[in-house]
């Protein structure tokens, strides 16, 4: 397991495809970190149900990611 810290930029935006961003783009965007940060706990929650993205859902190592990310002070 790494001990860097888990990244936004690296670890959390890649995680969103373009048609996922220009699914909510009509919310926040899924490549702002600050749009994200805001929502995470909301997105978190969707992503475990299975309802995000609506064509599958994350891999079980993916929502742990952002996971990691949103409760590990969502460092940029």
């Amino acid at each position: 397991m790494s001990t860097q810290p888990i990244s936004f930029e690296r670890d959390v935006k890649p995680l969103f495809r373009d048609k996922d961003r220009e699914a909510m783009s009509f919310v926040f965007d899924l490549w702002s970190y600050d749009d994200v940060s805001k929502h995470a706990d909301d997105i978190l929650r969707v992503l475990k149900t299975g309802y995000m993205p609506c064509d599958g859902n994350w891999n079980p190592g993916q929502v742990e990611t952002f996971r990691r990310w949103a409760t590990e002070g969502r460092a940029a």
